[in-house]
């Protein structure tokens, strides 16, 4: 069994592999993050490189270079303790394996380093992430829509996703957050997403005494504290890297935020939370959420004699309705 067990993960994770190696964006990655163990260790390539081992070999580590792929090692195995998904792992090598090539080619040569950091900037810029594509039953709201749809009917409970397409975090969440729309969603308990990286209104709109506004571009925010609750304010979402803000889940019940994850402390910053599957099924009571949901909505979902069932989603939403 101790290989038995082994060789079956490994056989129902080769269809995942094959839709990688399809996408420009894994095979890329791996092959920036192998390019100096490629160019040190390849005879075609190796001639003729500097090195300070002690018989000259330029095929070879010298020590220097095992410290920095050591510590490495150890760099990825701290990250990786956290991370959730296998897209998060692997993520996590490909990025600190691009910077130690970075200091590995700047140390061994400065125009050979300039060149792997100007091949990096391309990659970064013409080359994303692919985003998540699979089943799901989420209604995508835009900065026009979301305030309409959470307070149209009160008896729903909604789940949203605050997201952006940029952030490694809020793609390693998408599927987690796909997989439980498909477990938990009825005619009561609806699940959304709205992107704040591209409808930026949804995270810049404040209030004061009732009255809201836009925030000024460059404006500083107005402090934490001074937000009433308003309309134009219940989200509060900072976009910013620096806060740690996104992903954010926030429940609505009655149209009204009664919990979210993760919290945010006075300094506007997020409290670390791990967005997991179990995590987010514990700390916002889905099961009971889900239960109940369904007893409220029991009347609403019979249908009339000869009703034909409807396809899709259960209350017409497409599965994406940028």
């Amino acid at each position: 069994m101790a290989v038995v067990a082994p060789v079956l993960a490994l056989l129902s994770a080769v269809p995942a592999l094959c839709r990688w190696l399809t996408r420009p964006y894994y095979p890329l990655s791996a092959l920036l993050a192998a390019s100096f163990l490629l160019v040190r260790k390849l005879p075609p390539l190796c001639r003729g490189l500097p090195s300070q081992r002690e018989d000259g070999n330029p095929c070879d580590f010298d020590w220097r270079e095992v410290e920095i792929l050591m510590f490495l090692s150890a760099i990825v195995m701290m990250k990786n303790r956290r991370s959730i998904t296998v897209e998060q792992h692997i993520g996590n090598i490909f990025m600190f394996s691009k910077v130690a090539n970075a200091i590995l080619f700047f140390r061994l040569d400065i125009r050979m380093g300039l060149l792997y950091l100007t091949l990096c900037i391309v990659f970064l810029m013409t080359c994303k992430p692919p985003l998540y594509m699979g089943p799901e039953y989420i209604k995508y709201f835009s900065d026009k829509t979301i305030d309409e749809e959470l307070d149209r009917d009160k008896r729903v409970t909604w789940i949203v996703e605050f997201f952006a397409n940029w952030s490694s975090e809020c793609q390693s969440f998408a599927p987690i957050f796909a997989d439980l729309s498909l477990k938990y969603n009825c005619s009561g308990l609806h699940f959304g997403k709205v992107d704040v990286g591209r409808y930026t209104d949804v995270s810049t709109r404040y209030g004061w005494q009732g009255q809201c506004w836009d925030r000024v571009p460059g404006s500083p925010p107005p402090a934490w504290g001074s937000l009433l609750a308003s309309p134009c304010c219940r989200y509060k979402v900072s976009t910013s890297p620096l806060t740690k803000q996104l992903p954010t889940l926030i429940l609505f019940q009655g149209g009204t935020e009664t919990m979210r994850r993760p919290q945010i402390d006075k300094k506007g910053r997020a409290v670390s939370w791990t967005f997991s599957e179990e995590n987010v099924i514990r700390e916002f009571n889905l099961n009971e959420l889900y239960q109940k949901a369904k007893k409220q909505a029991k009347p609403r979902e019979e249908e009339p004699p000869g009703g034909q069932a409807p396809t899709g989603h259960p209350d017409g939403e497409t599965k994406k309705d940028k």
